[in-house]
């Protein structure tokens, strides 16, 4: 299948790096199935997409954090374009405090929203990827947080950690079925999460990162784009780190 006929689905992909992905892979030619838990700026984006190229994307809010909802988001976009060649588990929320003040939901939040959701797209998208016998990718977004921890971030920086771990395991139980699956871990990253930090604490990790600059969500998307594509087709159950070099692992 021709690169410009395949299909990419990208979850929480209503904002930040999974908006500017879901608009580089459209760029690229690719058909986009956009997700995110409220509906307005996914199907704004879409509606987009379809006027300039009819039938080049489909919007489908959805909770991913519910197993029966993710089946109806694929049922709805193979439905709509036959396949997925491409997955990336981008959903993801943040908590910042104390460890000691975090209650049960807030910690279950963050981890069914990462972890869980995660899980429930690649276990549907990889029966589809390995009947079709085509190859497939899944891509997971970590954080650079999950791979050295932050503090008063303890329960986002175990739900990523934990998505490197899966990518790393899931990389070896599909690799025989050529599907490849990698982890892009970002560091600080100009999304509305991080804009919520104060213009101090934004200029002291500018100054820590050895680039001297904060990254964007197309730094992100560029990586994705290229783990997706043929050149990275020998790279499999890898964690790529875009920090600019504020974490070097």
């Amino acid at each position: 299948m021709a690169e410009g006929m395949k299909t990419v689905l990208i979850t929480g992909s209503g904002r930040g790096i999974g908006e500017e992905t879901a608009r580089l892979f459209w760029e690229k030619g690719y058909r986009v199935v956009l997700n995110a838990l409220h509906p307005e700026r996914i199907e704004k984006a879409a509606a987009e997409m379809n006027r300039v190229r009819p039938g080049s994307a489909l919007s489908f809010p959805c909770d991913v954090r519910d197993s029966s909802a993710v089946g109806a988001m694929f049922d709805a976009a193979e439905a709509a374009f036959g396949t997925i060649d491409v997955l990336i588990n981008n959903a993801a929320v943040a908590w910042i405090g104390l460890f000691t003040d975090m209650t049960d939901e807030e910690w279950d939040r963050i981890f069914d929203t990462s972890v869980k959701g995660a899980f429930y797209c690649s276990r549907r998208a990889a029966k589809a990827m390995i009947h079709r016998h085509e190859g497939g990718v899944i891509l997971n977004l970590s954080s650079m947080w999950g791979q050295v921890g932050a503090s008063c971030e303890t329960a986002y920086s175990a739900a990523k950690g934990a998505l490197i771990s899966f990518t790393k395991a899931l990389a070896k139980e599909l690799g025989p079925s050529g599907i490849r699956v990698n982890c892009a871990a970002p560091g600080v990253i100009m999304t509305d999460m991080n804009r919520e930090l104060d213009e101090e604490t934004l200029a002291g990790l500018k100054e820590e990162t050895p680039l001297e600059r904060l990254g964007t969500p197309r730094d992100i998307a560029n990586l994705l784009y290229f783990l997706a594509s043929d050149e990275a087709s020998f790279i499999t159950g890898q964690v790529i780190g875009a920090n600019g070099g504020l974490v070097i692992t």
